[in-house]
């Protein structure tokens, strides 16, 4: 990795953005960071560069200059995106790590390149634990953005856990299915531990848990975090039933309608989250466990995941 790419920008120190920049800054990078409430002393600690305004990240840093997006799909990424292309040069590089609509993201891209300045969206998984120890990331770009910005990638992603897509939308596209897949295993990993519950006998579920991270075909990440979390409440009941999400998958429900292609067990478990609202379920209860196992996603309602659902999305599906 060169000099002038052993540095870059970031614009969320969030939960995903800030894990993103500590684990940066363990690996000798640096990073200039800004966040609408300070960036916190850990990070700042570890040597995050702190800019109080978007203009600031010009001067301190070196051009081709890349800055990541780390913030809630929908307007604001609107808003950052023209308000950072202002300061910047041509050449410059823009990339939204977020979980942005590729719809969204092509047409980003498009009025980036009007004014000189690349995009790339850049799908990124693995929840909290992948940002602080290595990420899996989806990248989609044109290859003269894609140079710049995957050296800085490939240092923060898992061994083999970093891929360029293909063009402008790919990488938010594959992070979009991915999320469809992720939901049908959760589906269908709830409904087991559901089953569980039901059988006629009390039955070690926590055991039986651990038993299939051990060899068996199902055995993952998802599982391993089902285990932990079912032993340290002691079961489902004291977790609530409501499922909050932000609506990816919707999104991708109503893709495949445009493509025809079925979609049978990913738009099912968008349909069963929606019954979590309605009714109490110990699957529901279970999927809840295990995405704020990996993502720290709120147990219950958050007024903060609702409205990205209801705003993340800014177009509907791109015509040709």
């Amino acid at each position: 990795m060169t000099e002038a790419k052993n540095e870059f920008g970031v614009v969320g120190l969030g939960r995903m953005g800030g894990d993103l920049v500590l684990q940066a800054l363990e690996k000798g990078m640096r990073v200039v960071g800004s966040t609408r409430k300070g960036a916190p002393d850990d990070m700042l600690g570890a040597g995050l560069v702190e800019v109080g305004s978007l203009e600031e990240f010009k001067a301190q840093l070196a051009p081709p200059r890349v800055v990541f997006l780390y913030i809630p799909a929908g307007p604001p990424v609107d808003q950052v995106l023209d308000d950072l292309a202002e300061q910047l040069d041509e050449g410059d590089i823009l990339v939204d790590g977020g979980n942005s609509y590729w719809g969204d993201s092509i047409r980003r891209h498009r009025r980036l390149k009007e004014r000189g300045i690349h995009f790339v969206d850049l799908g990124t998984s693995g929840g909290i634990e992948g940002a602080r120890n290595g990420a899996c990331f989806m990248a989609g770009g044109e290859e003269e953005a894609i140079t710049e910005v995957e050296p800085i990638v490939r240092e923060l992603a898992v061994e083999g856990g970093y891929v360029h897509a293909g063009p402008p939308g790919a990488g938010h596209f594959t992070k979009l299915v991915h999320n469809g897949i992720e939901f049908g295993m959760l589906q269908a990993i709830a409904e087991g531990v559901d089953l569980l519950e039901h059988y006629r006998d009390k039955l070690e579920i926590a055991e039986v848990l651990r038993c299939w991270r051990h060899g068996s075909v199902i055995r993952s990440w998802l599982i391993d975090l089902m285990e932990e979390a079912y032993r340290s409440n002691g079961g489902t009941d004291g977790i609530p039933a409501y499922v909050e999400d932000t609506g990816e998958v919707n999104w991708l429900v109503d893709d495949a309608l445009h493509m025809e292609v079925p979609v049978p067990i990913i738009s099912q478990s968008v349909m069963q989250l929606f019954a979590s609202r309605d009714d109490e379920k110990n699957w529901a209860r279970a999927i809840a466990m295990m995405r704020h196992g990996f993502g720290g996603h709120a147990y219950g309602e958050d007024e903060a995941a609702a409205r990205e659902r209801r705003e993340g999305r800014i177009g509907g599906y791109p015509s040709e």
